[in-house]
């Protein structure tokens, strides 16, 4: 009935015939997405409301129609636009994402449908490793491997200290307050950046050396509301975990997530003895079974 009703709409607007219809079309299938999700019976969203124009962040989706070749990107009613290309595009391109940041960049986010295995090979009990995830060191693994935690946005906190007293200082709705806030948010963007590329490094590296590789099930949303709240989202554990698991899908390796509750610690890795008596203190224990 929306569908219609746009149409109709457009008749007496024809500047809107400037823009794709399949883009203002998936407007309002991100309206009805928005009503499902909070008239969910598990409540998973707020009531949608309207989005300001003012934002610094802005979208659009084309499903269908959208072209890259050699180094430039088809959108419809535009044209080609030349595009700094991060990787190959693998299998047959379904629909395009157009985001702009709050720096002021632009990204087209292009999904992809190819085909997966379903079967995955079969490993030897020695290519098992485990890894344990933590705050001082981000990764520690079972043949001894350490990756120490980077800490991100502690290493960029006073100069996002330095950037956000320079807004508190202009005055509101100035062009130099508005560059003030540029700032931040190239400064946040940096953040999230350095993030991101660890983490895709990191996980590339597992998923290359490791053919079965088990993780703990963290609670991060427990840690979250505790005193580490900061170091946890900083670590941004649940992204890492992410990546692991479908790169580890589309290249054949196990990624196997341990239940939290699996009392790894207390048992020995020989004979399987289970130490009911550690406490939190202690580190290293000698198997009294074995």
């Amino acid at each position: 009935q929306l569908s219609v009703e746009l149409t109709k709409f457009k008749e007496s607007r024809p500047w809107m015939y400037d823009f794709d219809s399949q883009s203002l079309q998936q407007v309002l299938k991100n309206l009805k997405r928005a009503y499902d999700n909070h008239f969910n019976p598990k409540m998973r969203a707020g009531f949608p409301v309207f989005k300001t124009k003012k934002s610094t962040k802005q979208s659009f989706r084309i499903p269908q129609r959208v072209v890259v070749e050699d180094g430039k990107v088809y959108v419809p009613k535009i044209g080609w636009i030349k595009i700094r290309q991060s990787r190959i595009i693998d299998g047959e391109t379904k629909s395009a994402t157009f985001k702009r940041t709050a720096t002021g960049r632009w990204f087209v986010i292009l999904v992809s449908e190819f085909e997966l295995t379903e079967c995955l090979p079969k490993v030897k009990p020695d290519q098992v490793h485990g890894g344990d995830l933590g705050l001082n060191t981000y990764l520690t693994l079972s043949d001894g491997v350490e990756v120490s935690a980077p800490k991100f946005y502690r290493r960029h906190a006073q100069k996002l200290k330095n950037a956000q007293q320079k807004v508190c200082r202009r005055v509101k709705g100035s062009r130099n307050r508005a560059k003030s806030v540029a700032a931040v948010a190239k400064v946040h963007e940096r953040i999230s950046n350095l993030r991101s590329n660890f983490a895709h490094q990191l996980t590339h590296g597992l998923v290359e050396k490791y053919p079965a590789l088990c993780l703990e099930d963290l609670s991060i949303k427990g840690r979250v509301k505790t005193k580490l709240a900061k170091s946890m989202l900083d670590a941004a554990f649940g992204e890492t975990v992410r990546q692991w698991k479908y790169k580890s899908l589309w290249n054949n390796k196990h990624a196997v997530q341990v239940d939290r509750f699996f009392p790894s610690t207390k048992l020995c890795n020989e004979c399987g003895y289970k130490n009911y008596n550690l406490t939190l203190s202690d580190r290293e224990w000698d198997c009294p079974s074995c």
